[in-house]
């Protein structure tokens, strides 16, 4: 099976071994950071740093200005965690290792565009705003989100790209210090919490049949017992349904599913105009349509005859491959497995792990992440490549 290793620049530029041990742990390709939201992250082997704190969302390479001129919405560039075509510079290293080099590309994930931008994010039922969360409803939103794919995704030498967060993103962040864990929500709860109220939605709920103050009311007299401890909020759609009434549920899914097939296609299809022929375009994909986050809710079938395959969650599991692969007809479904284990991965079990989630369907292998793994880790990715070949 193909493998491709996730890398950002800063774990390539300033480290002239870098791209030797990532192409020695047996992997193919690598899928390389252009567009990114904010994070701190570790760097144990490079020679100048430990730790990296990227401030906030950012594009890794400088950015077209025609293209964003006139723009209210527009990519950030990186400060000094990754200045310069940083992605370019870690790009080049790369291929001249031996390596394909594919684009990863963060999309509906910054909290600085919601921060300078408040109107731009999904505002739930109390009126709370979401500043890590666009609201892909909006048609600027869409606007900036379609755009930024596009020239993001299409960097100079790349043979692909890897679209996250292009769907919804909701009340779940990992945000820093999150301390929103008090109350177990469950999917149910997940759900009715992630539901936007800006005036897009609000409109956009109208054309569903619903009033959009009525559905907040509603939405919030559903979650009180949950807040109370005194209702069980999982469940899947059926919880959902059973908190907020199957008809209302199901319109505000209409919606949602409705806003993120249509910003989905509108995307791809931006990449594929700027791309060269056999630019390959993934998703990073969940195949229930109502999860945020990520990776995106989609409708498996619809998303395989838009794009040209997913990369799946695995990590604990690679059960979410068979939706996909029971609508597959030759697409590529990539198996995400974490090999980092103080992040919760089993780089020992990789083989393992990987034939399973190849009985399962998957054509290819994405492994979380080259960059933060200990240097046992990317021994125990090494070997377990070793095995399945």
């Amino acid at each position: 099976m193909k493998a491709s290793a996730f890398v950002y620049p800063w774990d390539v530029n300033g480290d002239p071994e870098a791209p030797a041990r990532v192409a020695d742990l047996g992997v193919a390709q690598v899928t390389l950071a252009a567009a990114y939201h904010s994070t701190r992250a570790l760097t144990p082997r490079h020679p100048r740093h430990r730790v990296v704190t990227a401030e906030h969302a950012a594009v890794l390479y400088p950015p077209d200005a025609a293209r964003w001129e006139g723009r209210e919405l527009r990519p950030y560039g990186a400060g000094d965690w990754a200045p310069g075509d940083a992605y370019g510079e870690a790009a080049a290293a790369l291929a001249d290792a031996g390596l394909q080099v594919h684009t990863w590309v963060v999309l509906a994930h910054n909290s600085r565009l919601g921060a300078e931008h408040p109107h731009t994010s999904v505002v739930n039922a109390y009126g709370d705003r979401y500043p890590w969360a666009p609201c892909i409803a909006q048609p600027a939103t869409r606007a900036y989100l379609t755009a930024l794919a596009a020239e993001a995704a299409v960097r100079p030498g790349a043979h692909g790209t890897e679209l996250e967060s292009l769907g919804w993103y909701g009340l779940a962040h990992l945000h820093a210090h999150d301390k929103t864990g008090g109350v177990a929500l469950g999917d149910a709860g997940q759900y009715l919490m992630s539901l936007c109220f800006c005036p897009d939605c609000a409109a956009g709920y109208g054309g569903q049949g619903l009033d959009a103050d009525a559905l907040a009311a509603a939405v919030r007299t559903a979650l009180e017992p949950v807040w109370r401890g005194a209702a069980p909020s999982d469940g899947g759609w059926a919880g959902v349904e059973k908190l907020l009434g199957a008809a209302p549920a199901n319109a505000t899914r209409a919606w949602r599913d409705e806003r993120a097939r249509t910003l989905q296609e509108a995307a791809v299809s931006a990449v594929r105009a700027a791309a060269p022929d056999g630019f390959q375009v993934l998703l990073h994909a969940d195949p229930v349509s109502y999860h945020c986050g990520a990776n995106a809710g989609v409708d498996p079938a619809h998303i395989l005859s838009v794009a040209d395959g997913v990369v799946v969650p695995c990590t604990g599991g690679a059960d979410l491959l068979t939706p996909f692969a029971e609508q597959a007809a030759g697409a590529l479904l990539a198996a995400n497995l974490t090999v980092v284990s103080g992040m919760g991965g089993s780089p020992r079990t990789l083989a393992s792990d990987a034939a399973r989630a190849r009985d399962l369907g998957a054509t290819e292998l994405r492994l979380y992440h080259a960059g933060l793994a200990s240097d046992g880790d990317l021994e125990g990715v090494r070997a377990g490549l070793a095995a399945l070949t």
